[in-house]
């Protein structure tokens, strides 16, 4: 089982492309390896993942684009068998790129910016009810909160101290801007979900 992340960039034309764009594609290339993302039709993008670690995945490139002012992403993270496996993501296909497409549809209605589509309803349903309370924070980061979780993610486990002197930051500013981000608790969330994954994987 495979999980594909399908997203665009909220808000992409109210500021300029290069604003944006190199962040997009470092932060995709941190979390995926080549010939497993790509940019397409401007704004959208598709990364390949490990179910357990998508929603983590997801939640890193909401830092990294909300560290922008003014932008958001709105990803849907569809669960499933992989089908076709195509050397460019966009031209493979499976039950996981049907359920990732077909979320983002939804999440456009909707006007929310992450949800999860998965053959396990009963788990999309609870997930989905925490990943909404979850985006009460989310999407009200403010640059310095992103980018503190952005750095939080990318160097696990590190000190907030050690987190500090790598922004170039207070403790106080660092301690602070995770708080506002209610980073502890959206990591706890982090970890149901890898656990429920695993277990539905597993079973």
């Amino acid at each position: 089982m495979v999980s594909i992340l399908t997203g665009d960039i909220v808000n992409s034309r109210k500021a300029a492309p290069e604003t944006w764009l190199s962040v997009l594609k470092d932060a995709l290339a941190v979390i995926g390896k080549k010939g497993e993302w790509e940019i397409f039709r401007g704004d959208s993008f598709q990364l390949q993942s490990s179910p357990e670690e998508a929603l983590l995945n997801a939640i890193y490139l909401k830092a990294s684009i909300n560290a922008i002012k003014a932008l958001n992403v709105r990803i849907a993270i569809g669960i499933g068998e992989l089908g076709f496996s195509a050397k460019k993501i966009t031209e493979s296909n499976g039950e996981a790129f049907v359920f990732s497409g077909e979320k983002l549809d939804e999440l456009k209605k909707d006007r929310t910016t992450l949800a999860i589509q998965s053959p396990w309803k009963e788990f999309d349903y609870e997930m989905n009810v925490s990943i909404r309370l979850a985006l009460i924070a989310m999407d009200n980061w403010s640059q310095i909160s992103a980018e503190m979780v952005k750095l939080s993610i990318e160097n696990k486990g590190i000190s907030q101290k050690e987190l500090a002197e790598l922004a170039k930051k207070s403790q106080s500013t660092v301690s602070e801007a995770l708080k506002r981000a209610r980073f502890d608790d959206i990591m706890e969330l982090n970890a149901l979900y890898k656990s429920k994954v695993n277990r539905l994987i597993t079973h």
